[in-house]
């Protein structure tokens, strides 16, 4: 019976642990790319729509991740590509920063995020991509409010609500790039 009884606290607390660890651990998928996901839950916007001319495009490659590639082209006063994702309205109140794995080709990119559609302005964080699979971790308070490449004297991203999501190459070349995407989270 005394054995028993200890097999049986062993296995109570194990749970216990089991449940505070699942609790401490808060992490909000955002999007998670796979054969299953539609390239239509994603906007590209480029510099067209101020007169450039740089050009690119969203899909899912044969690995199920997103890519994002184009060309960036400094002509007619562009210079930059983006592509969005507008998810439902999220409070990021538990968590402190986002995941992304991404595999870049070695050039420079921003996560962009809004907080609320009808705002001017988005909170930005740049990044360096290696040509390799890199999981970067993006706290929420290094990302700057920005718009149109102008930083705004407003104060940074707090998670309290988010409303899209989404990549941006601006980096003052003209350049071909591609940028992989296997995840977002917020942790």
């Amino acid at each position: 019976m005394g054995s028993t009884l200890c097999f049986l606290i062993l296995k109570f607390n194990l749970m216990n642990l089991l449940l505070i660890l699942l609790c401490i651990s808060t992490q909000t998928l955002i999007y998670d790319f796979n054969q299953e996901s539609s390239p239509r839950d994603w906007r590209v916007v480029n510099d067209g729509v101020m007169g450039g001319l740089s050009v690119s495009q969203f899909e899912i490659n044969e690995n199920g991740n997103g890519f994002f590639h184009g060309h960036v082209s400094l002509e007619n006063n562009g210079g930059f590509a983006s592509v969005r994702h507008q998810p439902k309205r999220m409070k990021l109140e538990k968590e402190t920063k986002f995941s992304i794995r991404v595999k870049g080709d070695g050039h420079t990119y921003q996560l962009r995020v809004k907080s609320k559609l009808n705002e001017y302005h988005s909170y930005k964080f740049i990044f360096e991509t290696t040509g390799e699979w890199q999981t970067i971790s993006i706290p929420f308070n290094e990302m700057t409010p920005t718009f149109r490449g102008r930083d705004l004297n407003l104060p940074n991203f707090n998670g309290a609500s988010m409303e899209e999501i989404g990549f941006l190459i601006a980096n003052k070349k003209d350049q071909n790039f591609k940028l992989e995407v296997d995840y977002i989270k917020a942790i």
